[in-house]
């Protein structure tokens, strides 16, 4: 993951919702859904076994170099289809 940084907010969220770094870098490295969002950022979607297959959405600016990890969610409208 050398060619992502991680933006504040991002390194707060990852915190306060107990998401692991090695998450975030299966999420982009080995994601289940990726799409451009209308906003331009790459959005990133993986199921996490280790929280009970939940949805990890990874947002990344990559319009910047390296790239910007903006923000990361377990999204509560997505769930594994496991």
């Amino acid at each position: 993951m050398t060619d992502y940084t991680f933006s504040k907010h991002a390194l707060d969220m990852m915190e306060e919702r107990n998401i692991l770094e090695n998450w975030v870098r299966r999420a982009l490295n080995e994601s289940d859904n990726t799409f451009t969002g209308d906003d331009g950022n790459l959005h990133f979607s993986k199921a996490i076994a280790e929280r009970e297959d939940r949805v990890l959405h990874v947002v990344v600016n990559s319009a910047v170099s390296p790239k910007r990890i903006v923000t990361l969610f377990f999204d509560r409208r997505l769930r594994s289809k496991k």
